[in-house]
């Protein structure tokens, strides 16, 4: 194979197509969005393309559309197709193939929407899709059934409707707007949606998922933070995969956001090719961590049509969480996550660090391999604090009783059925016959004959207790 040299980032103006940009154009939002690349010919004048990019550029419409900013583009390295921005951002014919476990909604998303753009599938959160756009579409998009779709704009009744619902919902405490990107809509709509949440008593958190930051900090301007600050608390995730989209201009960004009062996090996905070793993300997180962007999940690639060249193991991802875990500050340790398909959300993994238990004793291990036993407590006295932290907090009539695993921790529960068992058609079955007969039915008799059975043996013992007196 051809070796390549790294290049370093170009000026702009060292590239054919913005040779006569200006500084002012090259700052300015708008200029960015509505100068994205998004023909082979506008690519071709940025970097050599392989035939197989080509090809990817020639299918893009099937799939997701080639979508890139001025600002990412110029981050590419022109001649090496193993750059991690081109992997991101320029297609590969590849994305035609389906494996056999790819899925249009692999989060099954659509199947929690009460109303259209809206998913509620943990009890106290939702998903808010603002907008299909996004400023570049990475090419390993979960949500390609929706972003950069032809007819899927966001109508204000649409938004209107899903915060209605958040409105008539209470239990709803944390609002996350994403899309698409959720900051591709205007600040004039973002203040809309912002105040109007804002302006519901129950909701306590306003979430922002965007990869601006990364793909175009231009977008975060004195006027965004201004907006911002006016509805917090307000936090942002955004989506860093590798250092290497760790810019000046990136760092200014998120320290805009930063100095707003906006909490940073960075969410990102292990990528084959890309960022899918140790070495690669301890240096993001470390270089995350000198920005104040606190790492805060790195994603297992999910099952989406088309992007199976992007995932990675499992396996992979514990090797990293391995190679973090004790081998750098608590800062710089994000979550390990699956977003489980069927809707099954987010499972957090983590290498195995009990090795044994018993009632008195748990052996645990650490990062060295250096193996231990913690003794437990003899006379732990269970949720003794509940009592004096109700007189000061008592419970809210939204509060609802635990669900899930929580439930048979706490009693709640003595068992979780999954679906599509067998045996439990087999019972729906039964229960439809309407002469059907089992021992439970029977209960009541045998109750009433146990009773008058014990009421004749102590009338019985009465009776021999008196004669022999």
């Amino acid at each position: 194979m051809k070796n390549f040299v790294y290049k370093p980032n170009r000026h702009w103006q060292e590239v054919e197509l913005w040779k006569d940009v200006s500084q002012e154009q090259w700052d300015d939002w708008l200029w960015q969005l509505t100068h994205t690349i998004r023909t082979l010919k506008d690519l071709k004048k940025v970097i050599n393309l392989t035939p197989e990019e080509e090809r990817g550029v020639q299918i893009a419409t099937k799939t997701i559309p080639l979508n890139i900013t001025p600002y990412y583009a110029s981050l590419m390295n022109p001649d090496n197709p193993d750059c991690p921005i081109r992997k991101q951002s320029v297609p590969i014919d590849s994305e035609l193939n389906k494996s056999k476990y790819d899925l249009e909604d692999p989060l099954e998303e659509d199947e929690d929407s009460p109303v259209l753009g809206l998913t509620h599938r943990y009890p106290d959160r939702v998903l808010f899709l603002v907008t299909n756009q996004c400023s570049m579409y990475c090419r390993y998009c979960t949500r390609r059934r929706f972003s950069g779709q032809i007819g899927m704009g966001v109508p204000k009744k649409q938004l209107d409707s899903a915060i209605e619902y958040i409105q008539n919902t209470p239990q709803v405490r944390d609002v996350l707007i994403s899309g698409g990107d959720g900051l591709l809509i205007n600040d004039h709509i973002l203040e809309y949606i912002l105040k109007n949440l804002r302006a519901i008593d129950h909701v306590e958190i306003i979430r922002i998922g965007t990869r601006a930051p990364v793909v175009f900090p231009q977008r975060i301007t004195d006027q965004l933070c201004d907006i911002l600050k006016k509805y917090h608390p307000v936090w942002l995730n955004t989506h860093f995969n590798t250092s290497i989209e760790i810019t000046e201009e990136a760092k200014a960004a998120c320290e805009k956001l930063i100095n707003a009062g906006v909490p940073v996090g960075n969410q990102a996905v292990i990528l084959a090719g890309i960022n899918d070793s140790v070495r690669i993300m301890k240096k993001l997180m470390h270089d995350l961590v000198k920005m104040r962007v606190r790492p805060y999940y790195i994603y297992q690639c999910d099952l989406s049509e088309g992007i199976s060249h992007f995932r990675a193991p499992i396996s992979k991802g514990l090797e990293i969480i391995e190679g973090l875990r004790g081998h750098t500050s608590g800062y710089a340790n994000p979550q390990f996550v699956v977003d489980a398909p069927g809707g099954g959300g987010k499972i957090t993994l983590q290498p195995n660090y009990i090795l044994s238990q018993s009632a008195d004793m748990v052996v645990i291990r650490n990062y060295e391999g250096v193996i231990s036993a913690y003794p437990e407590p003899k006379d732990y006295n269970a949720n003794a604090a509940d009592p004096y932290f109700e007189t000061v907090y008592p419970v809210s009539k939204n509060e609802k009783a635990q669900e899930g695993i929580a439930a048979l921790l706490t009693g709640g529960k003595t068992t979780i059925l999954p679906k599509g068992l067998e045996r439990l058609e087999r019972r729906d079955l039964f229960e439809k016959n309407p002469e059907r007969s089992t021992l439970k039915d029977k209960r009541e008799i045998r109750e009433k004959l146990k009773e008058k059975k014990y009421q004749a043996e102590l009338k019985k013992a009465k009776e021999e207790g008196d004669s022999q007196s």
